[in-house]
């Protein structure tokens, strides 16, 4: 696996070892540093009891026997003695006086054939019977100087065995600690290759993706709990892919249907007037049929347009406060005159506050909303307008790419317009499940619909733009409702 990243930057899998590799290597250095210390003060503590021991005993052989009649020490011909002092101890002792005068030592000249420049005076002025470290002639001692009677005397324990076993179990640490470390990281980095092993699976599928094979999915259960989340993401995603492209293949087909009629028709006319010579009223006349086809042509390609603008997304910015208690009565008002000729009233009640949207839009949603009611309704019944404001939670597509599932817009107030008629045909909710598909022609009295099916379309790519609802449900069979929600303007 490449360290280096196309951009630069490390892969995750070696930052994840160099990091890791970083921790065991400071907490490796902390322990080697732990033990080294917990060992030299082991045997520092060893050499200090050795020393205090001899200390005393030198002390007592120093009172007992190194004063003579007249007062004055004799050490110059006590060297056994001093030897006998320290018994059972293997260290170096010299005796001086104030003036750093040797007066005896053990072994005999031990300070001047070391070649020690520091006198046993300047050792006492330093340390003050606390014990120390001392190197005399390549040789390392653990020593102490003590005074008694008006004397100074140096004991030194040599520690050259000491310091050879440091220096060999130092080593030894150091190599575990550098084994331990390699094991460690080396099983770390396995397992984070592990790990990530299953990404390499969902990058394999994606490489595969492609118009033709769109129901690949990831097996969830083989996956890892980490990775699972992203599995389902994965496979949801697939999901709305596939029916998006199923329904842009549907609408692709019904679009290129919709489109080869009229113009199959004006095609077929050309022709027909094209074959022979024909009177002006019958040019005439084939102009009129050929106008309302293109007309028709016309209208289903605005209509197109409007479906592409809704669903590329509206701006909150375009967004004005419109109100709706006029724009309602003005589509009303619009509508009236086609209603009468059924005996179709409307009635209108509630309290249409102004909501948030596109003026040009909201009109063309009630438009198809009172047109498509006035299609469906019986003869002589009534269509009722009734607004209300409540309050709901909803999540724009904005939000759901965004951010996570619960980030969600705050509670806020909606204006809920529902319409309502009274069916001459009975629907079944699975039937009007179907009216919102783009170029659904209902069947109504065994008569198909003679529009492009789009109504019911537009009106629901309006509402998304807009971050709104719309529920079509069938009270029974024969009681049909659309209801529209619509955020109230603050303005």
């Amino acid at each position: 696996m490449t360290p280096i990243t196309t951009d630069g930057r490390l892969s995750l899998l070696w930052r994840t070892i160099f990091l890791l590799t970083l921790c065991v290597v400071i907490t490796q250095i902390c322990l080697y540093l732990w033990i080294q210390r917990s060992v030299n003060g082991h045997f520092e503590q060893m050499d200090s009891e050795i020393l205090t021991h001899a200390a005393f005993n030198l002390r007592q052989h120093m009172t007992d026997s190194l004063l003579d009649d007249q007062g004055k020490t004799q050490f110059s011909n006590q060297p056994q003695q001093l030897q006998n002092a320290v018994l059972d101890y293997d260290v170096k002792t010299v005796i001086t006086d104030n003036q750093g005068q040797v007066l005896t030592s053990n072994p005999k000249g031990f300070i001047r054939q070391s070649g020690n420049k520091r006198s046993v005076k300047d050792l006492w002025q330093q340390h003050h019977d606390q014990p120390f470290d001392l190197k005399i002639d390549s040789r390392h001692y653990r020593a102490i100087v003590i005074r008694h009677s008006e004397r100074l005397a140096l004991i030194a324990l040599p520690i050259d065995v000491h310091h050879q076993y440091l220096v060999q179990f130092n080593r030894q640490l150091i190599l575990i600690l550098m084994a331990i470390t390699f094991i460690l990281v080396s099983v770390a980095a396995f397992s984070v290759h592990l790990g990530f092993a299953p990404l390499s699976t969902i990058r394999q599928k994606m490489t595969r993706i492609n118009a033709e094979k769109l129901d690949d999915r990831i097996m969830v259960n083989e996956m890892p709990s980490e990775l699972r989340p992203l599995a389902d993401a994965y496979n949801a995603m697939m999901d709305k892919l596939e029916q998006n492209f199923e329904s842009l293949s549907r609408f692709s087909d019904d679009i290129a249907h919709e489109l080869r009629t009229p113009l199959a028709i004006l095609s077929t006319q050309t022709q027909v007037m094209l074959s022979k010579p024909r009177d002006s009223n019958e040019y005439v006349e084939q102009l009129h049929d050929q106008h309302d086809t293109l007309e028709q042509l016309s209208s289903l390609i605005n209509n197109m347009l409007l479906l592409a603008k809704t669903q590329k997304g509206v701006y909150d910015s375009q967004f004005t406060a419109v109100d709706t208690e006029s724009l309602v009565t003005k589509m009303i008002s619009y509508y009236e005159f086609i209603a009468e000729d059924r005996g179709i009233v409307f009635e209108k009640n509630g309290d249409f506050k102004a909501v948030l949207g596109d003026d040009s839009l909201l009109q063309r949603l009630f438009a198809n909303l009172l047109s498509n009611a006035i299609y469906y309704s019986a003869s002589d019944s009534v269509i009722t307008v009734q607004a209300s404001t409540v309050n709901d939670c909803i999540t724009s597509d904005v939000d759901r790419k965004n951010s996570s599932a619960l980030n969600q817009l705050f509670l806020k107030p909606y204006l809920k317009i529902v319409m309502t008629n009274q069916l001459d045909d009975p629907l079944t909710q699975i039937e009007v499940d179907k009216l919102s598909e783009r170029f659904y022609r209902h069947h109504k009295n065994n008569t198909l619909h003679s529009g492009a099916g789009l109504g019911l379309s537009i009106a629901q790519a309006i509402i998304n733009a807009h971050n709104g609802k719309m529920n079509i449900t069938v009270k029974n069979e024969y009681c049909f409702q659309v209801s529209v929600e619509l955020l109230v303007s603050d303005f």
